[in-house]
């Protein structure tokens, strides 16, 4: 029964890392800029198929693989801010979802265009595929490198936003942007690569996923969409700290919905979601408005 739980609790992390890498990114551009970026998982989607094409096309070295697929995506995302999204700032969040949400059936048709309508399978990267045994039962080693990946970019965003001249501007700007303005920042530029930042961390969570999901399809991006907006709702609209818990918890409770109770897997999370939203609104860490 141990091993049994051990076990769960681990797969659990390794999932809620994935969800957390997605999360930060679109928390991040909510907190700064205020947009709720529903294509936000189109990025991840994307960083998958980039990382893929190129692990098929320049050669099997992952690592290579996963530095160059989340920054040809951010190339995206800096086109989606700078000539569609700076634009419906000042307009009411519907609108903003609207224009997002036309970007995810947008990329969703380009993906199938481009890497057809079906799955594909990346070349064999079994390299990765090592395990370690734990209470006398093997645990994949990649599983436990992305529970490690997670926190360390937690402490990074950290040390970024409130250790770092940079990271003090973005705070200010999201705070008061006419104050921001006054003072010399360019706050279009700003929010531009905070922007592009947060779609980098998306695709990074797609790169990363590859080896994991082992099938690269169009319809992961909606499912792991949908998962941010209940973390990033759980822990607080524009929380980092809270979207980070919330995915902690998010992915535990999943993994032990699957395990255990397959049945009542999603009804789970939304009931932990219902939950905190009658008991604190504004979720775990968010501020009331």
């Amino acid at each position: 029964m141990m091993q049994s739980v051990v076990h769960t609790v681990l797969a659990g992390l390794s999932a809620g890392m994935f969800i957390w890498l997605v999360a930060s990114g679109l928390t991040l551009i909510f907190g700064v800029l205020g947009v709720l970026n529903f294509a936000h998982g189109s990025f991840y989607m994307l960083g998958a198929y980039m990382c893929y094409t190129v692990l098929r096309y320049v050669g099997p070295d992952f690592w290579v693989a996963l530095l160059i697929a989340p920054l040809s995506v951010c190339i995206i995302g800096y086109v989606v801010e700078r000539w569609f999204l700076r634009y419906v700032y000042h307009l009411a969040l519907p609108y903003q979802l609207l224009l997002t949400f036309a970007f995810v059936l947008i990329f969703d048709n380009l993906a199938k265009m481009v890497w057809g309508a079906g799955s594909v399978t990346p070349p064999d990267l079994s390299t990765l595929n090592g395990t370690v045994s734990i209470l006398g039962r093997n645990f994949p080693v990649y599983n436990l490198f992305i529970i490690g990946v997670g926190p360390l970019v937690a402490a990074g965003l950290w040390l970024f936003l409130e250790r770092t001249w940079y990271g003090r501007i973005i705070r200010a700007a999201s705070s008061d942007r006419e104050m921001a303005a006054s003072i010399g920042v360019s706050v279009p530029a700003l929010f531009t690569a905070v922007f592009v930042f947060g779609t980098w961390l998306g695709a990074l969570g797609g790169g990363l996923a590859v080896p994991y999901v082992g099938l690269v399809t169009t319809g992961m991006g909606e499912t792991i969409i949908i998962e941010a907006f209940i973390v990033a709702v759980i822990g607080g609209l524009g929380s980092l700290k809270g979207a980070f818990l919330g995915a902690l918890v998010l992915g535990v409770l999943t993994a032990f919905g699957t395990r255990f109770f397959p049945a009542f897997d999603m009804f789970l999370t939304f009931i932990l979601m219902a939950g905190v939203l009658l008991v604190r609104p504004q979720g775990l860490f968010g501020t009331a408005r």
